[in-house]
């Protein structure tokens, strides 16, 4: 189960990080909206999946110590 939450983990992080890359470039490129969703709104996005990522790895790094 470590191992599964730590590449979801993993996963979560990287994607919220592209998402926030791609919204971010799309924004300084001056365009409010991207694929019919607000800029705002994706960047907003990325920024809860690489939370969810960090606590996914809090999770495991908890659970390893005990």
């Amino acid at each position: 189960m470590n191992t599964l939450m730590n590449h979801l983990g993993t996963v979560a992080g990287l994607v919220g990080l592209l998402v926030c890359a791609v919204s971010g470039m799309a924004r300084i490129a001056g365009g409010y909206y991207l694929a019919n969703y607000e800029i705002t709104s994706l960047f907003v996005a990325g920024t809860g999946l690489m939370v969810f990522a960090c606590l996914l790895k809090l999770e495991v790094l908890i659970r390893t110590r005990v």
